[in-house]
């Protein structure tokens, strides 16, 4: 009886023991005050991540960028929901196709990498709008980022729909997720609204749940930490290479005298804007700072590690309004393609935490060399194709946004009310033309107004002569005090000394005319007037080029270049590469991933060129397809705000 009660005994001390185990095992995460350290399963912790942004990364692709980050040496990745990206319409929500969220955040765990979650609402990220959907607009005078009853209630439910999708992918869940950020450098905003900042923690942890690590960042100096850090969430810092990294630390310690250091945005390179120099910052400064920080035990996360590419239309603009180019490269360790750097092996130099295995290689890429294009039609002429709702008809102007239009392009048209048979100055007196117009009287393009740059033109006819004023949204500014960016003609026109009025005005689904094939070549008439020189009507070109089947791996990656061409927007095979814009710079090249390519078929290239295309009889009209990104033809001039302080401190 004895030896059984003992045996019982044992068996329940090791069952005890075993179930002890799976009960003790529960993952956690936490903030340690006392070590000044993370825990992770009650270990010491310490995460050393990169940013990447699924949203400017085809997913075909994600698995490949993510296995690269790995293999440097990085336990973690940073990522930002960009809300527009997923509602872009109210009520309607898009999670599949290059928008899989949960699939990115299972490639990542299933990689070996955790995840720090940047879920907004507001991100910035040089995205358009800092990831806000425009048609929170439709308010004229909301204030965005604050406890405007109408933001929140939109916020409240998109959070509603987004934070519950990622519960299960916390780390307590047995997910990837350590860390969830709450909004986004808080303290450069104008509004340093506190109880929006209490709204947002407390619906975090309504979805969330009590144990999750909220956190905020802000830039390295006391004046960010004031508004953009609070109670019951930790607050962390961000700053770039080559400062102070003691200094920059001691501002996070003034928030948070105790916990783990955080560096949340360690810049390894910086963005670009159309007409400065193309960024760059050196691998050895990078790895310096990174030295330190690692030596003082300290977390970072490196922004970027690899940038991406804004296809379409989802760039964003600086404050004072200076838009950015559709390469996101950042200069970062992986090149907007992928490709592995110097700077990639610099840093991995640094952390030393190599796993075993091979680094996937960069992607090979292919010259598919020159296209021919052709002119299809004007875009005046495609009207029909391009606008089926028709025109809508005021007095005066409307915004894109009363249009119920968001990105792209509208076409504005009246008619002059007088003879000009001198020039006389068609203007925007408010600066209301948001971003870029091309003007054309009877068919003949007159001249291109610009947002803060050109607010007026001269132009001649006669009196009910047709004026078509083309608008250009260039992508709405994602950081500073003037992120309700309303496009369009967002204030009267004038000729001479009297209002325009009398408008029509058609909202353009040119991305649908490019992917059902709508754009037809169209006879050229004899009226056709000729263009002055140097500018034309904006028009379309479309062209082919077929990829052989018969050779192993293609399609493969390429870049195009449009010698000649001078602003527009391109699409292949009805996916939208992006805006070029060459005569400004400093972008030259875009990169074409392999994925919207094909070798069954003919692949079918579109461009609207939007100021004259170089297809005259002296210059041939070709587009080319080659293996190197040009990203750093000199620009005319040197943008002013660029990187001051490494961040956009200059502005607030």
């Amino acid at each position: 009886g004895l030896i059984m009660s003992e045996l019982r005994v044992c068996s329940v001390l090791l069952l005890l023991m075993l179930f002890g185990q799976s009960f003790g095992a529960t993952p956690s995460f936490s903030v340690d005050y006392q070590d000044d350290c993370f825990r992770k399963d009650g270990e010491k912790f310490r995460y050393i991540s990169g940013s990447i942004h699924y949203s400017r990364i085809p997913r075909v692709y994600w698995k490949d960028r993510l296995l690269k980050m790995y293999m440097a040496g990085l336990n973690a990745i940073q990522t930002y929901i960009p809300w527009n990206y997923h509602e872009d319409f109210p009520g309607q929500y898009r999670f599949s196709g290059d928008r899989d969220l949960e699939h990115f955040l299972q490639l990542a765990q299933d990689v070996g990498l955790l995840v720090i979650l940047r879920p907004g609402p507001y991100i910035c990220a040089e995205w358009d709008m800092g990831g806000l959907p425009a048609w929170l607009l439709q308010k004229k005078d909301i204030v965005l980022r604050s406890s405007d009853p109408d933001y929140l209630a939109a916020v409240d439910k998109w959070m509603g729909k987004l934070l519950p999708m990622m519960k299960p992918y916390l780390y307590q869940n047995g997910g990837p997720i350590i860390s969830v950020q709450v909004e986004n450098e808080y303290g450069s905003y104008f509004a340093c609204d506190y109880n929006y900042m209490r709204h947002l923690t407390r619906l975090f942890r309504s979805h969330l749940g009590e144990e999750v690590v909220l956190f905020t960042t802000d830039g390295a100096g006391r004046s960010f930490l004031k508004c953009g850090s609070i109670q019951d969430l930790y607050a962390t810092v961000d700053f770039g290479p080559g400062g102070n990294v003691t200094a920059a630390f001691s501002a996070q310690r003034y928030a948070e005298p105790h916990g783990p250091l955080v560096n949340s945005e360690f810049y390894t390179g910086w963005l670009d804007n159309w007409g400065s120099r193309h960024s760059v910052v050196s691998s050895a400064v990078v790895a310096k700072s990174l030295s330190k920080m690692l030596a003082m035990g300290a977390n970072v996360n490196m922004y970027m590690f690899i940038g991406g590419t804004n296809f379409g239309y989802w760039n964003g603009a600086g404050g004072k309004y200076s838009s950015q180019p559709t390469s996101y490269d950042y200069d970062a360790p992986l090149t907007e393609a992928g490709d592995l750097t110097e700077k990639y092996f610099a840093i991995r130099e640094v952390i030393k935490m190599i796993p075993e295995g091979p680094i996937p290689p960069t992607t090979p890429k292919y010259a598919y060399g020159p296209v021919k294009m052709k002119k299809l039609q004007t875009l005046t002429d495609a009207l029909e194709v391009l606008s089926y709702s028709g025109p809508v008809r005021s007095i005066y102007p409307q915004t894109f946004i009363d249009l119920d239009q968001k990105f792209g392009y509208v076409l504005y048209r009246t008619t002059l009310p007088m003879n000009c048979s001198s020039p006389t100055p068609l203007a925007s007196p408010l600066n209301g033309v948001h971003d870029r117009a091309y003007v054309s009287v009877n068919g003949v393009a007159v001249g291109i107004l610009e947002r803060n740059t050109a607010i007026m033109i001269n132009v001649t006819g006669k009196a009910g002569s047709q004026v078509d004023i083309l608008v250009e949204n260039m992508g709405r500014i994602n950081y500073g005090k003037n992120i309700n960016d309303f496009k369009g003609l967002v204030s009267n026109m004038t000729l001479g000394k009297d209002l325009l009025t009398g408008w029509s005005m058609y909202s353009l689904s040119i991305d649908d005319a490019v992917s059902q094939g709508l754009l037809g070549e169209k006879e050229a008439t004899l009226r056709d007037p000729p263009p002055p020189a140097g500018l034309s009507p904006p028009a379309f070109y479309g062209g082919s080029f077929v990829i052989p089947d018969g050779i192993p791996d293609l399609p493969q990656d390429s870049y195009v270049k449009l010698p000649g061409w001078k602003k527009g927007q391109i699409w292949i095979n009805g996916f939208n590469l992006g805006r070029y814009w060459p005569a400004r710079g400093p972008q030259v090249t875009l990169f074409v991933p392999a994925n919207i390519l094909s070798t069954a078929a003919p692949n079918n290239v579109t461009v609207l060129e939007l100021e004259g295309a170089p297809c005259s009889s002296k210059q041939s009209c070709t587009l080319e397809f080659t293996t190197t990104p040009i990203l750093n033809a000199t620009a005319p001039s040197d943008n002013k705000e660029h990187r001051s302080n490494w961040s956009y401190l200059s502005e607030t």
